[in-house]
């Protein structure tokens, strides 16, 4: 599976008990996409089938990682899931979407291409858009990148089909940047 399909969910922590279970640090908005048979895998491509999840107690069990010197083996991977998977095992509220639908939309406010989403950060608050601003305002000397909040006040629509968003008072935040 390249890179390109694969979305980061989790981090594993230590072992716990002498059955293979291990400590699961959640970075994911979807927990119960850790259901037993889905398929998860590690950086290196170690694909592992989940066996049991106790959200409770953070805690998760692997098929065949059934004694604590095989879960020690796996001891701070990183987890990923494929798109597809997030998508099947997910369910979005109306107006919700994944971030990796979000990236790479292009923001347009009163038809001015703004630039395009490279990234999300989550902050205390709220997440923020990274917008690369347009070449032809960077060409007018605006910054190269600008953050904005992705909330009602600036998003007032996203088209995930067409890969846009339109947004309002956004470049009041470029031109503040």
């Amino acid at each position: 599976m390249s890179n390109i399909d694969k979305i980061f969910v989790a981090k594993l922590g230590r072992a716990i008990g002498l059955k293979g279970s291990l400590k699961i640090h959640i970075d994911s908005d979807f927990p119960e996409q850790f259901k037993p048979n889905t398929t998860l895998y590690t950086q290196k491509n170690q694909t592992l089938i989940i066996e049991s999840f106790q959200q409770k107690n953070s805690t998760i069990k692997f098929v065949d990682i059934d004694t604590v010197e095989d879960a020690k083996k796996l001891t701070n991977k990183l987890l990923y899931v494929s798109k597809q998977t997030t998508k099947e095992n997910c369910d979005l509220q109306q107006n919700e979407y994944f971030w990796f639908d979000i990236i790479e939309c292009e923001l347009f406010e009163n038809d001015q291409l703004l630039g395009k989403v490279a990234d999300i950060q989550r902050l205390p608050l709220a997440d923020y858009l990274t917008i690369d601003t347009s070449k032809e305002l960077v060409e007018q000397n605006y910054p190269k990148q600008f953050l904005i909040p992705y909330n009602d006040t600036y998003i007032l629509e996203v088209n995930i089909e067409n890969k846009t968003i339109l947004g309002t008072s956004c470049k009041d935040i470029l031109e503040a940047s």
